[in-house]
């Protein structure tokens, strides 16, 4: 029965990813045709609630098919947009699920992203930033999220190391909500250990199926100063290690 269950749970796994692949290939073809014929910032807003729906969608059918066990803490009332919501990134998919609970969410991506067939339009279209590390792009972003999008971002910049509890922050999520005088949210995630993380390929099966992530809404802080936003990302960087915790048995 083990061997079963196993057989089933790698079959729904890579069937998941299959589904993924799919929807977000359809959403980019559909993107190349309107694009043109749609005019920004309203284009950006409905590209935006349409892969909010879709990766709700592929979270839903993570819970019905079993590999992946979400549970949301402090989710029950709605959030509010013009958010800077910082989270921790122990996956790969844990962008993906916070998109489909956070509103009128933007990303930074890294450039090369910007030009990958399933994901790339779609992005671009929903007003998403290429990761540049230039004052550029923070003042970009932070003109969007003072216009009404909230940002999720992973001041770590890139996956948690296998091994690791936490990454480095880096200041720009700090500098970001000083500009567009916004609120930061933090999001800590626990998740099972080999779910995707820095280093694993998406392919290779994680060992523990079905996998578990935990999502707790955090503490919230009204105000960032500009000029210490330095100090301030350090103490949400200190913030994060004190409640990350063992990953999820």
């Amino acid at each position: 029965m083990r061997f079963l269950a196993r057989a089933y749970y790698v079959f729904a796994y890579y069937l998941s990813w299959f589904v993924f692949a799919l929807v977000a290939l359809g959403l980019n073809f559909g993107c190349l045709f309107v694009r043109p014929f749609h005019r920004r910032p309203a284009a950006a807003r409905r590209t935006r609630a349409v892969i909010r729906w879709l990766f709700d969608f592929w979270v839903r059918w993570f819970h019905a098919c079993g590999v992946l066990r979400i549970r949301w803490h402090g989710f029950d009332a709605p959030l509010p947009a013009g958010t800077v919501y910082i989270a921790n990134h122990p996956c790969l998919i844990d962008a993906t699920v916070l998109l489909s609970r956070l509103p009128e969410a933007i990303c930074i991506f890294k450039p090369r992203l910007m030009a990958n067939p399933a994901i790339g339009t779609a992005a671009i279209m929903a007003g998403y930033s290429a990761g540049t590390n230039g004052i550029d792009l923070i003042r970009e972003v932070s003109g969007k999220v003072a216009g009404g999008c909230s940002l999720l971002i992973f001041p770590e910049g890139t996956r948690t190391a296998v091994g690791s509890r936490l990454g480095p922050f880096k200041p720009g999520f700090a500098l970001i909500a000083a500009r567009a005088r916004a609120p930061v949210q933090a999001i800590v995630i626990r998740c099972s250990p080999g779910l995707v993380p820095r280093g694993r390929a998406w392919w290779r099966v994680p060992a523990e199926l079905p996998a578990r992530m935990d999502i707790v809404l955090d503490r919230r802080w009204p105000r960032v100063a500009e000029s210490g936003s330095l100090a301030f990302a350090a103490e949400v960087e200190r913030h994060f290690l004190s409640r990350i915790t063992e990953p999820v048995a």
